[in-house]
């Protein structure tokens, strides 16, 4: 058992290895500091104040993961996916495309589902394999704009520490990295940011055909995760639209979304309340008060994020860290003004508060309209 004091900092941890995967998935959960008043923080001691201080900060640097609609119906596809594949290794298994804009969760999400599988595996198996080998229920592999055949071999053997990813042929590496799956029992590869690959030039083309013999070869079910992947060709494997009437990538992957929030509907309204009032409950400030994202900022928070979550935890954070730097204490719109948030809700949030404030939209529930 390793410590919490010598365990390495969450912060300094990279996921395309496994020791450092293993640190993400036993992590403890994280606790949130204890909100005090001005009173008890102008009472704390100096040396009491900056570790108090640091641990808010470092709270609200991870807010999440929220379990949102998007991410509870997301998981549960995951689940019947990837409990669906228990086929024999002769027998290919489906593979799984989380297709969807920046700023929606999706590595997060599927982390967190990563988290769980992978400790339900342990739990049922044990932390060794019959023949005595670690046990990797998971293998995440994040992918660059060159990523060849080689590139993405060598990456899954970088995740288990190969010796041989250094110097050995295409052809070699593959075979590595199926001995490693094989040994370790991997049933979950998630290859991350797919959308860097330029599918229609060559690499792109290999690395396709790869995956096809990865999903013909290695008895794990893949996970793609990236942005735009039927534009860019991954259901036709790279071909034009309408050249690849039944490509066989198409054929045995689900996609899945996961949609921003939405607010032309009461149920699209009630759950973007939801989840400002649990991001409410995380927020560790002096002056924070019951309804002050929920009811006082709803639109305003809306209109900022453009119903992305990465958007909106964003300026959440990055409002907090400000509230607390200055002596704020507390989220305002006034305070929220000041902060910058990504570029692309920063564009798109013009027509949106022009709608807002013209009557024409908003973000609150009937119910609550009613009883304001």
């Amino acid at each position: 058992m390793i410590s919490s004091a010598s365990r390495p900092s969450p912060a300094n941890l990279a996921l395309s290895r496994k020791e450092d995967f293993k640190e993400f998935v036993d992590a403890p959960r994280r606790m949130q500091p204890e909100t005090l008043n001005r009173e008890a923080l102008r009472a704390l001691g100096a040396t009491v104040r900056v570790v108090y201080d640091r641990a808010r900060r470092e709270w609200h640097a991870n807010l999440g993961p929220i379990r949102t609609p998007q991410l509870a119906s997301l998981h549960e596809d995951l689940w019947d996916v990837v409990d669906s594949n228990l086929q024999d290794g002769d027998k290919a298994k489906g593979a799984v495309a989380v297709d969807a804009f920046p700023g929606l969760g999706k590595t997060t999400a599927v982390l967190a589902f990563a988290r769980e599988f992978h400790r339900r595996e342990i739990a049922e198996h044990g932390a060794f394999t019959a023949q005595g080998h670690e046990r990797w229920p998971v293998c995440r592999v994040g992918l660059t704009g060159n990523t060849g055949m080689k590139d993405l071999n060598r990456a899954m053997l970088e995740f288990f520490g190969h010796p041989g990813r250094q110097n050995s042929t295409a052809a070699q590496l593959g075979l590595q990295a199926l001995d490693c799956v094989l040994s370790c029992e991997v049933r979950l590869l998630i290859l991350d940011d797919l959308h860097f690959l330029k599918w229609r030039k060559t690499s792109g083309i290999e690395v396709s055909n790869h995956l096809k013999w990865i999903a013909n070869e290695f008895p794990v079910t893949l996970l793609k995760v990236g942005v735009g992947l039927a534009d860019k060709g991954l259901f036709s494997e790279g071909e034009a639209a309408g050249e690849t009437i039944l490509a066989q990538t198409g054929r045995r992957t689900t996609r899945l979304d996961m949609p921003p929030f939405a607010i032309d509907t009461e149920q699209g309204r009630r759950h973007w309340r939801q989840l400002l009032l649990a991001v409410e409950q995380r927020v560790v400030l002096a002056d924070t008060y019951p309804g002050m994202l929920a009811d006082d900022l709803s639109d305003y928070l809306f209109a900022r994020s453009t119903g992305h979550i990465g958007s909106l935890i964003t300026l959440i954070n990055r409002g907090c860290q400000r509230a607390q730097r200055t002596g704020a204490e507390r989220l305002t719109q006034d305070l929220l003004d000041r902060v910058k948030n990504d570029e692309a809700a920063e564009e798109a949030r013009k027509e949106l508060e022009c709608a807002l404030h013209a009557g024409k939209a908003t973000s609150r529930p009937h119910t609550v309209r009613a009883a304001g």
